[in-house]
């Protein structure tokens, strides 16, 4: 089953940019792809040099919005997250509710946690528990959740899905809390909002949604710090914050 991008119909501006930001993600992804799995610290930067110098060509013809809203942001400093998350209130850019996203650039690879965010990230989390109905389903090749739960007992019949399940990081795991002889608890603690959280595979970078961006600045501030709390500010070398479609704000993360 393919991945579906929603993309917002109707406003032009709003449409061009959400392709130019998927061409840039793309890109992104193709250039991590070719790098070395045991790249050292420089080639990392030269990685992510390239990704960013993508990004600014891809950004070259942002509109006045977007463009208003970079001069808006200092370069050279770095904001508290109250002072970072009202900035971003103030960049009009788009007319759908942006997600507001914190990204990190870790000491390690492999760095990965849970974690339960004070208020809701306006995202709504589809967890299912593995029954005969759900295997009929992934038979078909339907996928419509978010978290697999199962019992210990249909692991067995799962494990012929593995393939399809496991890339899209879907596939149920004793280390991630998806199988469980109680399933029905686990449903409720990720309905709750709990996150699973790691590095991309190959480089120490984290990426993570917190909230919508029209939820009250104390949410949001909230959320950000239990976010970075639950990574850790000793493992944490750089973060910015930023919305669906804004330029990013670097952090000041006090050790």
């Amino acid at each position: 089953m393919g991945k579906v991008k929603p993309r917002l119909i109707g406003d032009t501006e709003i449409e061009e940019k959400q392709k130019k930001e998927q061409k840039a993600k793309s890109m992104e992804k193709k250039m991590l792809k070719s790098a070395s799995a045991k790249a050292t610290a420089d080639e990392v930067k030269k990685v992510v040099k390239k990704v960013r110098n993508a990004s600014a060509k891809a950004s070259a013809t942002r509109s006045k919005k977007y463009t208003e809203a970079k001069n808006m942001v200092d370069k050279n400093k770095f904001y508290s997250l109250n002072e970072a998350i009202e900035l971003l209130k103030k960049m009009k850019l788009a007319k759908f509710d942006q997600s507001v996203e914190l990204h990190f650039v870790v000491d390690e690879t492999g760095l990965k946690g849970e974690v339960e965010l004070p208020f809701s990230t306006g995202k709504i989390v589809r967890v299912k528990i593995v029954d005969d109905s759900v295997l009929m389903d992934l038979e078909r090749g339907k996928i419509e959740f978010d978290v697999l739960v199962t019992h210990p007992s249909f692991m067995p019949k799962l494990a012929k899905f593995a393939k399809v399940l496991g890339p899209k990081g879907l596939m149920p795991n004793p280390k991630a809390g998806t199988v469980s002889t109680k399933p029905e608890d686990v449903v409720k603690k990720f309905e709750k909002g709990m996150l699973r959280w790691k590095t991309e595979a190959k480089f120490p970078l984290i990426h993570q949604m917190i909230g919508k961006i029209s939820a009250e600045e104390k949410n949001l501030i909230a959320n950000a710090e239990k976010f970075i709390n639950a990574v850790g500010k000793a493992h944490i070398k750089n973060a910015v914050i930023k919305t669906t479609m804004s330029p990013a704000v670097k952090l000041e993360l006090t050790k």
